[in-house]
């Protein structure tokens, strides 16, 4: 089973010292043309920053976002699933999981991203800012990846299944196999009423790959993957078609 998340806005700063962005490192090699293109559009957007800033969709004090950007080429790198912060990946804490399940990770994840394409969990990335909702110059991002990201999607998942937990509009930058399974999460509180909130949808999704991550078997199929949730007293629903619904325990915010 191959397991797709969606990135994150914000990343991590740092790295590790001496390394710098590598395309022949990345999973995916058939999007290293598409990943230079992109590269060369932000480049280029990020020469004016006032049109950077209304392309990335900035606020008045993130200037520094921009000059990030300018950077991304010679920035220092880590591994995509330590760079990627917020919610979903404060869920996953990736930093402590154990060695096996990093490995595990290594070989069965794929994050997306809207510099490039999709990155395998361990692909070393540098820090950046871009979106898929920006506009790079010459370069509609949904047109720019989605054949080619969901080639190289085909040609990873070789039959396989896939459980795509990415946001809709990440999806659309690379759509998965058709026999794929769309992950949706909802919530539902005592009187059994279902809500999609976003929060919780973002953290039912790192609790999920971190249980994924950590269980002594990786699901092979989807009728694998249920029972498997099912042992662990996980709510895993069949929904619409092609999607598979997880029910979360509402919790009071904080």
């Amino acid at each position: 089973m191959l397991l797709l998340l969606p990135p994150s806005e914000t990343k991590r700063p740092g790295g590790t010292p001496g390394t710098r962005l590598d395309l022949d490192l990345l999973s995916f090699a058939s999007l290293t043309d598409a990943r230079r293109e992109s590269l060369e559009a932000l480049r280029a957007l990020c020469q004016d920053p006032e049109a950077a800033r209304r392309a990335l969709k900035l606020g008045a004090t993130q200037g520094a976002l921009i000059e990030l950007n300018r950077e991304v080429e010679d920035s220092v790198t880590m591994p995509a699933l330590d760079r990627f912060d917020g919610v979903l990946f404060d869920a996953l804490d990736a930093a402590t999981l154990p060695d096996e399940a990093r490995v595990r990770a290594g070989e069965n994840v794929a994050i997306a991203s809207a510099l490039f394409g999709l990155v395998g969990a361990l692909d070393p990335i540098p820090a950046y800012r871009l979106s898929a909702d920006s506009r790079l110059p010459g370069v509609t991002l949904r047109r720019h990846w989605a054949a080619a990201a969901g080639a190289a999607l085909a040609e990873r998942a070789a039959g396989g299944f896939v459980l795509d937990a990415r946001s809709e509009a990440y999806a659309a930058l690379g759509p998965a196999p058709a026999d794929s399974r769309f992950l949706r999460v909802v919530t539902e509180d005592g009187d059994g009423r279902r809500r999609a909130l976003n929060h919780f949808n973002k953290a039912g999704k790192g609790e999920f790959a971190r249980a994924l991550l950590t269980s002594p078997v990786w699901p092979g199929d989807e009728s694998d993957l249920r029972d498997w949730a099912r042992d662990r007293g996980i709510r895993l629903e069949p929904g619409d078609a092609g999607e598979l619904v997880l029910v979360a325990e509402h919790r009071a915010a904080a």
